[in-house]
């Protein structure tokens, strides 16, 4: 059991257990790799190191084809927080699933590779995207633009031929295509799409700092998306007037949509978190405790 105290004393760049730092890419790139080699002793772990190395340099800016990520709430944090909440959730689904089921060293290798580069696409290309000041522009198209780039990313390492699957199964971390609409040939393609939309939602919605970013950062990048006031000639939509009144209706989105996400369209994959911890989920214990905390503050209005 997580205790009341132990949530009180986790810092802000740290995981659920407060053990590995998220904001360092080796941390989690040595904490994935632990995971990796406890469930695959003899298969390689070398694609999925680079990948983490190539990470670095792409979101970083250290690459002359792209900009650094400038998105203040789709940060490198999350990235890495959500991968090691995909290797974790993988570690369950292997333990728990029978031997003709398991997904295998190569398939768990492109999943992990697929979350790193997720949110590719809000980087922006210093040739190709020179319009655009902020990555929070392509909000609405990110996750095509993140398709894309996997689609020359992957045959890098050698694995051209989980292009096809990885450009469909990126789709389960956004909102551009109906998720019943994604067809894979493979169940276990599926599984690890719905490992992945898991890992995602659900190291946002447990971020120490959940709410807080929701306000100050999420409302900034739905600003220059032009999400939170959608406005053409005829008409002009407001979703959201300010940073409190988004974190005012995330609740709403979480029994609209993200809850049903978890429950239905990911097949409630986030259980393997409890055979991977063999104890309470600890990612669900935080993101009762954010929602709960939200709940009191719109009761209360203390903002």
């Amino acid at each position: 059991m997580i205790s009341d105290d132990r949530y009180q004393e986790r810092r802000s760049d740290y995981d659920v257990t407060n053990r590995v730092k998220v904001s360092s890419q080796t941390a989690v790139r040595q904490a994935v790799a632990d995971i990796f080699a406890d469930l695959y002793p003899d298969s390689a772990f070398d694609p999925v190191w680079l990948a983490f190395l190539d990470f670095e340099r792409f979101f970083s800016g250290l690459d002359p084809s792209y900009h650094g990520v400038d998105t203040a709430y789709h940060d490198i944090q999350h990235t890495l927080d959500m991968t090691l909440a995909l290797a974790r959730l993988i570690a369950g689904y292997e333990r728990s699933a029978e031997a003709e089921d398991r997904l295998g060293a190569e398939r768990a290798s492109l999943g992990l590779i697929t979350a790193l580069y997720h949110d590719a696409g809000y980087l922006r290309h210093r040739d190709y995207d020179r319009e655009s000041a902020n990555g929070a522009e392509y909000t609405l198209t990110h996750v095509s633009r993140s398709a894309k780039f996997l689609r020359s990313y992957l045959p890098t390492l050698g694995l051209e031929h989980f292009v096809t699957v990885a450009t469909q199964i990126v789709h389960y971390t956004g909102y551009e295509l109906d998720l019943d609409s994604i067809e894979l040939d493979q169940p276990k393609d599926s599984t690890i799409g719905h490992l992945l939309g898991t890992a995602d939602l659900v190291a946002q919605m447990a971020d120490r700092c959940y709410l807080e970013k929701c306000r100050d950062r999420l409302f900034a990048e739905f600003v220059l998306a032009g999400i939170a006031i959608e406005a053409d000639a005829d008409s002009t939509i407001v979703r959201y007037r300010s940073g409190k009144d988004l974190l005012a209706k995330t609740l709403t989105f979480y029994e609209r949509s993200a809850r049903h996400r978890l429950e239905s369209n990911f097949s409630r994959a986030y259980r393997y978190f409890e055979v991977y911890f063999g104890e309470e989920n600890p990612y669900v214990v935080f993101i009762k405790k954010n929602l709960d905390y939200l709940t009191q503050i719109l009761s209360s209005e203390q903002w």
